[in-house]
């Protein structure tokens, strides 16, 4: 369903009211605004010819947890689900995020299920979210289904969250690298090239080159910004876009070096996770496990954990399919061999997820000292050069002159 604003009259007195409601066209939502008792005297589309509306309602992660864990307290506390819903789009601080659940609500009152509701938003809601919401409900667990999901995209969220933070210090020290080069290039270089031109010196090789940067940013700064700018949006549209750069991206992320590890490892405990969840919720094997790979957001791993199927489909155990993959690290498969003997194979793989996620944490609080080094030697190969090119030719004209 889409939402539109409108402007109406009530029949019965005149009064013009303004709100919004949601159906599936203009057309339909004139109709239900007459059923209502109103005359219709304006009906937009919201977000209509603003090209920033989607970014406007993107609902956030945040926010989906949100609405995720709220939604299974109140179904846990045995609310009806339509007065759930209802409870927790009111609740909801984000126009967005109450829009959509507004429109579940909607849709559960005209008689679809849970699921359907939620699958006519799949930018927001991915399958694993859709998987165990059809699971619970028809297991009869929508709550734990529910809190399952909040729990892991809070985890989700906070693994991102750490990676990004790690990345603070490091990318503080490139600003600094980067600003002190540029006082070097603006502020020293223009004055050895005055000081040499006049003594009626030439100036070396290296200090001339330096000049000749300067002078270059100096007069295309614009045309720089402009070439940056557009090499980022296209590097981003790559990425973002084509099948190619995807792959090269996700390639890139399990050879890099330092990260090329920790990426291995979120992998890894996404997928022990995810399938964890799956299992514990009641979806079949061969689903969960589909599910699963899907949910480890790199399409190299994913083709590489995807050979698994094709065995459990042949009669394999889950433990065995595993074995042999590449990219998959070796505690899950012998987890999962222990879960297969002990019938507790849900649980296994949430212990080796757990694994993987306490080894990541680690080597996250690690990152910033990992890359301070080479930084470091990076900042000095480059300010060397600079000081090379600059106070070493004013030692020697010092000296010549001397």
């Amino acid at each position: 369903m889409r939402r539109f604003n409108y402007k109406a009259k009530e029949k019965s007195t005149g009064k013009l009211i303004k709100g919004n409601i949601q159906a599936d066209n203009e057309q339909t939502a004139g109709r239900l605004l007459v059923e209502q008792g109103y005359i219709p005297q304006a009906i937009t589309e919201e977000g209509a010819g603003n090209p920033f509306a989607k970014f406007k309602n993107r609902v956030t992660t945040k926010e989906r947890i949100m609405f995720t864990r709220q939604l299974a307290t109140l179904i846990g506390a045995g609310l009806p689900l339509g007065a759930s819903l209802r409870t927790v789009a009111a609740q909801s601080q984000s126009d967005s995020m109450k829009a959509v659940g507004e429109e579940i609500l909607a849709a559960v009152e005209s008689g679809k299920s849970l699921h359907e509701a939620f699958s006519a938003h799949p930018d927001i809601f991915n399958g694993v979210y859709l998987a165990l919401i059809q699971a619970g409900e028809k297991s009869g667990t929508l709550d734990l289904a529910l809190a399952r999901l909040a729990d892991q995209e809070e985890k989700d969220a906070s693994m991102m969250s750490k990676i990004k933070g790690a990345l603070v210090y490091p990318g503080i020290i490139l600003g600094v690298i980067i600003a002190v080069l540029a006082f070097m290039m603006v502020a020293v270089v223009p004055q050895v090239k005055s000081l040499y031109e006049d003594m009626g010196e030439v100036l070396p090789g290296l200090t001339q080159f330096l000049v000749d940067m300067t002078d270059f940013f100096g007069n295309f700064w614009w045309l720089v910004i402009l070439i940056l700018i557009a090499m980022i949006a296209g590097a981003i549209y790559f990425v973002k876009k084509t099948p190619t750069g995807r792959r090269i991206a996700d390639n890139f992320k399990l050879h890099v070096p330092i990260f090329g590890g920790l990426f291995q490892k979120l992998y890894v405990s996404r997928f022990a996770r995810t399938a964890e969840m799956m299992l514990a919720t009641g979806v079949p094997m061969l689903d969960s496990i589909t599910i699963s790979i899907d949910a480890v957001n790199n399409k190299i791993v994913e083709e590489e954990y995807s050979k698994s199927l094709d065995l459990i489909r042949g009669g394999k155990s889950l433990s065995s399919s595993l074995t042999d993959l590449k990219y998959m690290l070796p505690l899950v498969p012998q987890m999962a061999s222990i879960g297969e003997e002990s019938g507790k194979i849900d649980e296994m793989l949430g212990r080796a997820a757990s694994v993987y996620e306490n080894d990541l944490d680690e080597q996250i609080n690690n990152i910033s000292t990992m890359i301070e080094p080479i930084l470091m030697v990076c900042m000095a190969g480059l300010i060397g050069v600079v000081v090379g090119g600059t106070l070493l030719p004013i030692y020697s004209l010092v000296n010549s002159v001397g």
